[in-house]
């Protein structure tokens, strides 16, 4: 029996992995086996052609060709396979994501509950490692996680987010894993929105509304901008001070690098005097109590309050403050990034505030790996150890406001946490705004 010289060099090409690219859908390259670079393979109606002299010369499909066939024919086979969700969109790396060497080649598959996984090998530095979209080390697939987060931010309670899980994905999940899928994947989205600077109007709406946390009124502060819609800061707090509504406008500045020419709120007395402290000097107009009839009136904002409470009347309340902050801070990403307005033709306030990210279909997934491949990680092993940085820092500032410790004691002890826990700059700044303390960012400023 006579075997094909081509369809065994097309298996062998196969077989060493990362020999075969994909372009586009109609184009591909493979490797040359004789170290002359790459060859071009495409695809015309039904014709597959190639640069290399086999093709060229002789007309027939060559190995490269054949490789290529069989990749895409085992591919779809894996695809429309009822047993596994492979990983969709995963793309093939250039470098080892350890000592960034290109010699690096597919080293078997990784199957689990959420699929299969491409595994890679480096020759170099002789380690294994996958693709990092920011689902790498999760059991649960793409489409399970994303589908949780924005059933969840829609208002659906995490108990019927398991019923459904189960119902459809066939995939049976404590509620307590989805809460911590929305813990992970909103720090990790929330450190890459933050950078990104956001084209606002004129004219900002400041408000405030009332939540229940563990039995007791707290205040949440929202700032808006008029014609995108784009929540610029929000805040939780104890009581309606100066103090607060000066965080409020602070945080909107430095979100914004902008200051408007006009603010619009009610009759709070607390606004009045931060727009004196802050926003007077800069040119801004304030207006304060309009009426529901004028043209400058605070029903946008009243209507995002109204959105939020589609999420918190289903939880009747938040246990703790930090579970209610992690939550707005949430619901402020899905109502900027994910959520279409209608007032808007269908964008969302991202979108109109000129912050075009391509999020496409799944705007869920595609805001995780584009906060992924910006440099942001998922926290990991070492989540706790940040938990545990804050916690200390929170109670050594406190202690300090308390007039319990002195002002070298808290450098100190700041000092202490930097070098001997890793407590970082960001870290610290969380930690002053939660507790109300910017006044000490100047006096710590000097240990980062």
């Amino acid at each position: 029996m006579m075997v094909d010289g081509r369809l065994q060099r097309a298996l062998a090409i196969y077989a060493k992995g990362n020999q075969i690219k994909r372009v586009d859908g109609s184009t591909y390259k493979v490797k040359s086996q004789s170290g002359n670079g790459w060859h071009l393979v495409t695809k015309k109606g039904e014709e597959w052609s190639c640069e290399c002299p086999d093709h060229t010369y002789r007309q027939v499909a060559c190995m490269h060709i054949q490789s290529t066939l069989f990749s895409l024919t085992l591919r779809d086979s894996i695809i429309t396979s009822p047993d596994t969700i492979p990983r969709s969109e995963e793309t093939e790396p250039n470098e080892c994501t350890y000592c960034h060497s290109s010699r690096i080649v597919k080293r078997a598959i990784r199957r689990n509950l959420r699929g299969l996984t491409q595994r890679y090998w480096c020759k170099a530095c002789n380690r294994r490692f996958v693709v990092d979209l920011g689902f790498s080390r999760m059991k649960a697939s793409p489409q399970v996680i994303t589908a949780s987060l924005d059933l969840f931010f829609k208002g659906v309670s995490l108990r019927k987010i398991t019923d459904h899980v189960k119902q459809f994905y066939n995939l049976k999940v404590n509620c307590s894993t989805i809460l911590r899928w929305i813990q992970r994947y909103t720090e990790l989205m929330e450190g890459y929105a933050s950078d990104l600077v956001p084209k606002v109007s004129e004219k900002w709406h400041a408000d405030e509304t009332v939540e229940n946390v563990n039995g007791k009124n707290r205040w949440l502060w929202n700032l808006m901008d008029s014609e995108s819609r784009f929540l610029i800061a929000s805040r939780l707090t104890k009581a309606r001070t100066d103090r607060d509504a000066r965080n409020l406008f602070l945080d909107g500045l430095d979100r914004a690098k902008k200051a408007p020419t006009t603010i619009v709120t009610d009759g709070l007395v607390s606004y009045a005097n931060a727009y004196d402290e802050t926003l007077r000097y800069k040119g801004t107009k304030h207006i304060r109590k309009p009426r529901f009839i004028d043209l400058a009136n605070n029903n946008r904002i009243e209507r995002l309050h109204s959105s939020m409470r589609e999420r918190t009347k289903v939880m009747r309340g938040f246990d703790t403050d930090s579970t209610a902050n992690e939550t707005m801070q949430g619901y402020r990403l899905y109502y900027n990034f994910i959520r279409p307005h209608m007032a808007l033709d269908g964008q969302t306030p991202a979108q109109a505030a000129n912050l075009e990210l391509g999020l496409g279909r799944n705007r869920w997934k595609s805001m995780i790996t584009q906060s992924t491949e910006n440099g942001r990680r998922p926290p990991k092993e070492t989540e706790n150890k940040a938990k545990y940085r804050k916690r200390a820092a929170i109670g050594v500032v406190r202690r300090y406001k308390k007039g319990k410790a002195s002002l070298t004691w808290l450098q100190g002890m700041i000092a202490y946490l930097r070098n001997k826990k890793g407590l970082t700059e960001h870290e610290i700044k969380q930690v002053l705004r939660y507790m109300d303390a910017g006044n000490l960012s100047h006096l710590l400023s000097t240990f980062f």
